[in-house]
């Protein structure tokens, strides 16, 4: 039996540029799925007090799939246009439930 695995990643946008972002981030959901469903449930969320932070909330099949799908990030179509609108990486981790 696998243990599903949180991911959580927040980045710094535009304002200007927050629809094409979120679009975006789905696109790359999409391509990381493309293979097989390895992210079982997503959500992109902006800080209530803040809107140009936006945070992924991905859940993964396990944590060694989210590690593999993740080292991939460079080779994903819609990544640079997604890199390219993000004025800064403030966080990224991946998280199992505590025992």
């Amino acid at each position: 039996m696998t243990t599903p695995c949180t991911e959580i990643a927040v980045f710094r946008v535009k304002k200007a540029d927050l629809d094409q972002v979120i679009a975006l981030s789905k696109a790359i959901f999409s391509e990381m799925n493309a293979k097989g469903e390895v992210i079982t449930a997503y959500q992109v969320l902006t800080k209530t007090d803040d809107p140009e932070q936006i945070c992924w909330h991905l859940t993964w099949v396990d944590a060694d799939t989210a590690k593999a799908i993740t080292e991939q990030w460079p080779t994903f179509s819609s990544t640079k246009a997604f890199q390219s609108l993000v004025e800064k990486d403030i966080y990224y981790g991946h998280f199992a439930p505590a025992v």
